[in-house]
């Protein structure tokens, strides 16, 4: 039968083609544009070095740790603190149980190291909806300095670590609030590897690139501002019902006027053994945040994913295409990894991309449906603006 194709048809069949193949390559563009400004954004924000020798009469510091159970690790990472060489630092641990594991790990660290000033805080917590929130609130009387730093208990950090936020702070004019960069280290489990490929590929760039373009965004394992402003700000009452308090803070600083900055400094966030749904529930509460956060913004992270775009990729330019995407998934999870951790294990990213992506993809899709997030024991309604509602147990 001979077919007859009119040049109008003709026409609009090339249109359409056009068309298609505009879209792939805007959709590409977007993908590249955004996984090479995060990347910069982290070697950017990591090259840099403020590390000062303070007189003694350099600005005294309380690092608050607030802590619930003894995690795998939690040892070494508290004694991080107790080896910081700022002069003035107190070091203030709080629980709300005395009968919790932390306790018994942070009073060896005390008698082990006397010289420091530390002291741990046993209270019954407040009101606060947010269970961290709550354990700060018990904990800031003991603060004895204006200087106040949270800091979460899997994070470990360099000895230079608070001469260099304070001296990040005193940098510049109307720094309010300063905060740092984390790699997750330590992995000794499938979950807890994948969790590190999240950490150094999609959420160092995630929290560097905005931050860097002035729309502050905080991550709570590293916290460094005034007493006094945070209160004149509201204080923990106003984060108290919200469960991504660090994100609130930062949006406080940011339109009060005051800077947000990230110290060149990588912390150390040790994995060891997380289990892989332990994993998966850990990501899937933050994208539970970022969906309530910003939806706009969440709804555009399938846009940056090269394993999604790979069948774009392969229909706009077969296998050159395909291999684009491919390296953009290997430059955001392998470069990343390298940025904050260096070369060591870097294999890792290389083989589990992949497998992280899909699964974090999952958890992308779960996330706006579900209602009700779990956190070291305590379970409330989230709602807008990651506004928390307590459950009350049904008779």
């Amino acid at each position: 039968m001979l077919e007859i194709t009119t040049p109008g048809l003709v026409a609009r069949i090339w249109l359409t083609q056009c068309g298609m193949s505009i879209i792939a390559l805007v959709l590409l563009g977007i993908c590249t544009l955004w996984i090479a400004l995060g990347l910069g954004a982290v070697v950017r924000t990591t090259r840099g070095s403020r590390r000062p020798t303070w007189s003694d009469d350099g600005p005294p510091v309380s690092v608050l740790k607030p802590l619930c159970g003894a995690d795998p690790g939690l040892a070494a990472n508290l004694e991080t603190f107790f080896r910081q060489d700022h002069p003035r630092c107190q070091l203030v641990f709080g629980v709300e149980d005395p009968n919790d594991p932390a306790v018994g790990v942070v009073s060896a660290l005390i008698r082990k190291h006397p010289q420091v000033d530390a002291v741990l805080v046993i209270h019954s917590g407040g009101s606060a909806l947010n269970p961290k929130v709550r354990n700060l609130t018990g904990m800031l009387p003991h603060a004895s300095h204006d200087l106040v730093l949270i800091s979460d208990s899997n994070v470990r950090a360099p000895t230079h670590y608070v001469s260099e936020l304070v001296a990040t702070l005193l940098s510049e004019e109307r720094v309010g609030l300063v905060t740092n960069l984390f790699a997750g280290t330590g992995e000794r489990s499938l979950g807890a590897a994948l969790d590190a490929v999240q950490l150094n590929g999609f959420c160092a760039a995630g929290a560097a690139l905005p931050t860097a373009v002035g729309d502050s965004l905080v991550v709570g394992k590293s916290m460094l501002f005034s007493r006094s402003t945070f209160e004149r700000l509201g204080g923990f009452g106003r984060v108290g019902a919200v469960l991504a308090e660090d994100f609130v803070i930062g949006k406080l600083y940011q339109h009060a006027g005051y800077r947000v900055r990230v110290a060149p400094t990588v912390l150390e966030n040790h994995t060891g053994r997380l289990g892989f749904r332990a994993c998966l529930r850990r990501h899937l509460r933050w994208s539970m945040l970022r969906w309530r956060l910003r939806p706009t913004f969440a709804l555009l992270e399938l846009l940056v994913s090269p394993l999604l775009l790979m069948p774009v990729a392969w229909w706009l330019g077969g296998p050159w295409g395909f291999g684009w995407a491919l390296s953009l998934l290997l430059l955001r999870d392998v470069g990343g990894w390298v940025a904050l951790r260096g070369w060591r294990r870097a294999w890792l990213p290389l083989l589990l991309s992949p497998v992280r992506e899909l699964s974090m993809c999952a958890m992308w899709l779960l996330a706006p449906f579900k209602r009700h997030v779990s956190w070291r024991g305590h379970r409330a309604r989230l709602s807008a603006g990651t506004l928390l509602f307590e459950v009350r147990a049904q008779a």
